[in-house]
């Protein structure tokens, strides 16, 4: 997996790159730390190229949430493909990440 950051204001934007897997869920990780630590008030998971998340993967997603609530950081999600939908339905944690289609709709919702 790689992770590109792009910054605005206090709002980052990770873009990913590959599957939230066994494999990768560290460098999903110690971005994350890394990004708290510059207590940015806002992260977005760019997940427009990302086509899978194993049990791993969902895992450090939660990880990711409840971490940013507890550091006064807010959470979104964007550009879930129609197979990473699918898996956050299945296992019913669809409704525990604010999701956007659009990157943009994503950014602007912190405004």
């Amino acid at each position: 997996m790689k992770v590109q950051r792009q910054d605005y204001s206090q709002i980052s934007v990770l873009g990913i790159q590959g599957d939230i897997d066994t494999d990768s869920v560290t460098v999903l990780e110690d971005t994350i730390r890394v990004l708290i630590n510059e207590s940015r008030t806002g992260i977005v998971l760019d997940m427009n190229e990302v086509s899978f998340i194993d049990s791993q993967g969902l895992e450090r997603l939660l990880w990711v949430r409840d971490y940013c609530q507890e550091n006064s950081c807010q959470l979104r999600l964007a550009g879930l493909d129609e197979n990473c939908s699918k898996i956050l339905e299945i296992t019913r944690l669809n409704d525990e990440f604010d999701s956007y289609q659009e990157l943009s709709m994503a950014v602007k919702s912190f405004a």
